[in-house]
């Protein structure tokens, strides 16, 4: 099978960077724009991507699919686009790449299926791809071929064999430590401040965990932009863990973390603002402050 064009659902800071790269490589990128945000609109533009009408188009036009979205829009997503398939026949390949539980994803298999598309559970590690060599898109299920073919398009492609569930596994486990530690992170410098100990317990890091110090420093400022969509993250990795006999306590208290967070105005900035985001003593302060009102 010929691959001339990709559909992105939706065009934000992540799906927009993968947009422009398959883009940039000669791939006709397509989205649906119906009912998005002024903001996915512009990053949709500026990254090349072509807008059209409808989902029927978009199924009917489109290679292959990419629903690249938070977490807690994935399913709807998927039903509305089934229906797409259903209406026009569309034999399409739909790779989904949210950070959603292997039950989530096997569910949402079936509905494409049945609907007569074809699937490809996926995930993304790594930073929207805006230098080459630090994403990767793992991808799992019996359909591993065609979306392989895009590491001929600037993408870094990890097959895991055919069972889907293994790619969202995987991203299930990486999330847990990276985002689960931000969220230890937040939680334990903003009781650092209001203990009155955060100038000692910084020394104290500096000391003897210095990578993890810079870790902080780096990151802290941008989190609470990507807060609000990383709670539902968090719900489905307690979920995944649950469902092998875990305990999910440990990242259901990372999803009241990130909420908490979200409920302030730092919030309310994006990805694309980093201009303007606090640095990491700021942010704790602003977070202490919100705690205590």
């Amino acid at each position: 099978m010929s691959l001339e064009t990709v559909a992105i659902l939706s065009p934000g800071d992540m799906g927009h960077m993968v947009g422009r790269v398959l883009a940039e490589h000669g791939l006709r990128v397509i989205t649906c724009l119906t009912g998005r945000s002024q903001r996915t609109r512009v990053l949709a533009e500026d990254a090349g991507i072509l807008d059209v009408s409808t989902l029927q188009t978009l199924v009917s036009e489109a290679d292959i699919i990419l629903s690249i979205l938070v977490p807690a829009q994935a399913t709807s997503i998927a039903e509305m686009v089934s229906e797409a398939i259903i209406e026009t026949q569309a034999k399409v390949l739909y790779v989904d790449c949210n950070a959603i539980s292997p039950k989530t994803t096997r569910r949402i298999s079936e509905t494409i299926t049945n609907a007569g598309g074809n699937y490809l559970d996926g995930s993304i590690i790594g930073p929207p791809p805006r230098s080459k060599g630090l994403t990767r898109f793992y991808v799992s299920g019996p359909e591993v071929d065609l979306f392989s073919k895009l590491n001929q398009f600037g993408l870094d492609i990890c097959p895991l064999g055919d069972k889907i569930g293994k790619a969202s596994a995987i991203k299930m486990c990486y999330a847990a430590l990276t985002k689960g530690l931000s969220a230890l992170c937040i939680e334990l410098l903003t009781a650092s401040k209001l203990l009155e100990v955060s100038e000692p317990l910084a020394s104290e890091f500096q000391l003897s965990q210095p990578s993890l110090y810079e870790r902080m420093e780096r990151t802290i400022p941008g989190l609470p932009s990507k807060s609000r969509r990383w709670v539902g993250e968090m719900k489905e990795i307690s979920a995944t863990f649950a469902e092998v006999g875990l305990t999910p306590k440990i990242l259901d208290g990372a999803a009241d973390m990130f909420q908490f967070v979200g409920d302030t105005r730092l919030a309310n900035l994006h990805p694309e603002d980093q201009n303007s985001f606090s640095v990491m003593k700021e942010v704790i302060a602003i977070l202490s402050e919100h705690l205590e009102t």
